[in-house]
């Protein structure tokens, strides 16, 4: 069946009323923008023609009988339920190795089901019946790996250019993810934009794959360090918060938003953070001081 966007986002509300009415207790659903419901209820009163942004919502599930709880963030591409939802669990209690194969089987899931329906209360259902498995075996492995006297840590910086970063909701994306992640670097904001997050592998990787989604094209990944250590990972960071990190523009552009970011300035900030080797990665060429 071939329904316009605003039948499809119908639905969607349709849906995530019947989850706020399931999900009553406060941090059960936690909505990505608090303005998303007046926003969408506006579009479908024809009272702003602007097309809302995409509904995107967390759901706390409690797996009673470990005590423990999965948290699924589901993103809701226009077209669905034509199409399919862009769903990602995880869960404090989950080893990375888990977290991957729980996701891996619940999209093996989610995709053998019939097309066309609303299928978020059915992801929520199957994760309360099958991730006891997976957090057994999690804490399984972590048992096993407690008896080890060595603990590995596995830490990334990653380098990601954008070619431009401006609008606000994005920027709130940004923090937020970084924020959730414990990761510290900073967020250029400007054209062009510059993100640099480091902390946990595993946390930069989610980072990394939440926020190219759901159709950020102009972005990309330009490198990546790597460090092993043991215990705690502190010592290897560059930065010690995540900061919002704004230059002096070229020229006098007045309220528009296609302004330059100083790009001299940015070196002498990646120097007093001992990353000045970074700039000949993201720009193709020789970072040269102010003064010289």
């Amino acid at each position: 069946m071939t329904r316009t966007v605003k039948e499809n986002i119908e639905l969607q509300m349709s849906e995530l009323e019947m989850l706020f009415s399931m999900f009553p207790n406060k941090g059960e659903i936690t909505l990505q923008d608090d303005n998303t419901i007046l926003n969408v209820q506006q579009y479908l009163n024809n009272a702003s023609e602007a097309l809302p942004h995409k509904i995107e919502y967390m759901v706390a599930v409690t797996i009673d009988e470990l005590k423990e709880r999965v948290n699924l963030q589901v993103t809701l591409p226009y077209d669905y339920p034509n199409a399919a939802p862009q769903l990602f669990a995880r869960s404090d209690a989950l080893d990375r190795q888990q977290q991957l194969q729980l996701n891996k089987d619940l999209a093996s899931y989610i995709a053998s089901l019939e097309s066309d329906e609303l299928c978020i209360w059915t992801a929520v259902q199957w994760l309360q019946e099958n991730s006891s498995l997976y957090l057994e075996n999690s804490k399984f492995s972590s048992a096993r790996e407690s008896k080890e006297k060595v603990v590995k840590t596995f830490f990334n910086r990653m380098w990601i250019y954008s070619h431009h970063i401006y609008r606000q909701e994005l920027r709130k994306k940004i923090f937020d993810c970084a924020k959730k992640l414990n990761l510290t670097g900073f967020c250029l904001t400007g054209k062009p934009g510059i993100i640099c997050v480091e902390g946990i592998k595993e946390n930069c990787e989610e980072f990394w794959h939440v926020i190219r989604y759901p159709n950020w094209k102009h972005i990309s990944c330009k490198h990546v360090e790597s460090a092993e250590t043991e215990g705690n990972e502190d010592h290897l960071r560059c930065f010690h918060s995540f900061e919002d990190l704004q230059f002096q523009a070229h020229g006098d552009y007045g309220l528009r938003n296609d302004y330059h970011m100083d790009l001299g300035q940015f070196l002498e900030f990646l120097k007093e953070h001992q990353s000045e080797h970074i700039f000949q990665i993201l720009f193709g060429i020789e970072g040269k001081s102010s003064d010289n």
